[in-house]
């Protein structure tokens, strides 16, 4: 799809719809290897995606993780170029601060965001007191308990099921909060592992993507893929239909069912790698071929009107002249 020219280089990391006519997608331009650029946020109005002039907000770094609401509300979690986390608000035309306990700490760490069936809107992290889960419905928000086991793990992302259950993820944490209480999954380890997405389709079914560059890479190797699923007690690899590259994220299929994977194949970088649930399994599903390689990172399901919104980069690694990449 046709994406607005971005200071390269630039990435989008999330992206979220709240219907066929409304989606944002978040990011980072104008990086070039370690150096950080500045957060980067484009708006789908059902005709084209538009580049947000985001110099209002005054900070480097970048944006990591976007929710939706069907009403049209947004959120959006990032950090500055020294670490710090920001959590925005969408105004309806562009993106605000909001408030939250332990703004502008340098012990707070805000990782992912999500918005639940009734609106409220959990948020994966993790602050000086050991929470990884800051919460809010409809009113200010608030830290949860931490987990019992006391983790010192800061959670990749978050994920609300259809039931109202939330759930914080990460290779050295996997844990459901009912809302009372913690429960915690044996840890999904791995060697040098990075989750990326969590799927719970039940309690004893619960799908796990990410990657692991393993012993003795990088650089000039590239990551494993990562797929493993939760059967009530154990986890088990899963054999993807590619090993190299990396598993980026997964939706569901509306009912809380297995859905889509997005991914990058290493040895075929010029199309996206989805996987697609069929028939109790995951099968391959291209990507359109492109000119350039392409690196999804962000992927989501279009409420009430189908179909997705896949979001990424032109480089696997972050210097120009790499771009955004945007595929439906």
């Amino acid at each position: 799809m046709p994406a607005p020219e971005c200071a390269p280089a630039a990435q989008l990391i999330a992206v979220a719809a709240a219907r066929a006519d409304l989606a944002w997608a978040v990011g980072e331009e104008g990086r070039n290897g370690s150096t950080r650029g500045v957060p980067l946020a484009l708006v789908r109005d059902g005709e084209a995606w538009t580049r947000l002039d985001l110099s209002h907000l005054g900070y480097g770094g970048y944006l990591r993780s976007v929710a939706a609401a069907p009403d049209g509300s947004a959120w959006a979690v990032g950090a500055d170029a020294g670490g710090t986390a920001h959590l925005l608000t969408w105004d309806g035309s562009t993106w605000q601060e909001a408030d939250f306990p332990g703004r502008g700490a340098s012990a707070i760490s805000l990782t992912g965001i999500a918005v639940g069936t009734d609106g409220g809107v959990r948020i994966s992290g993790r602050n000086s007191d050991g929470s990884v889960l800051l919460h809010g419905d409809g009113g200010e928000l608030a830290w949860t308990p931490p987990p019992p086991s006391a983790t010192t793990a800061t959670p990749s992302g978050v994920r609300i099921t259809l039931s109202g259950d939330v759930w914080v993820y990460d290779s050295a944490l996997v844990a459901r909060w009912d809302g009372e209480s913690w429960t915690e999954l044996t840890a999904p380890g791995g060697i040098r592992p990075a989750v990326t997405g969590l799927l719970p389709v039940t309690a004893d079914d619960i799908w796990l993507t990410g990657y692991d560059y393993g012993v003795g890479g990088p650089p000039g190797k590239p990551p494993g893929v990562t797929l493993k699923h939760w059967d009530g007690s154990a986890w088990t690899s899963v054999a993807a239909p590619f090993t190299a590259g990396m598993l980026s994220g997964i939706v569901d299929d509306g009912q809380g069912g297995p859905d889509r994977i997005a991914g990058w194949d290493f040895w075929d970088q010029t199309r996206a790698h989805y996987l697609r649930w069929e028939n109790g399994s995951w099968v391959s599903e291209r990507g359109p071929t492109s000119t350039t390689p392409v690196l999804p990172i962000g992927l989501a399901s279009v409420p009430g009107a189908g179909g997705y919104w896949s979001v990424g980069t032109t480089s696997s690694s972050p210097y120009p002249p790499a771009q955004v990449h945007i595929e439906q």
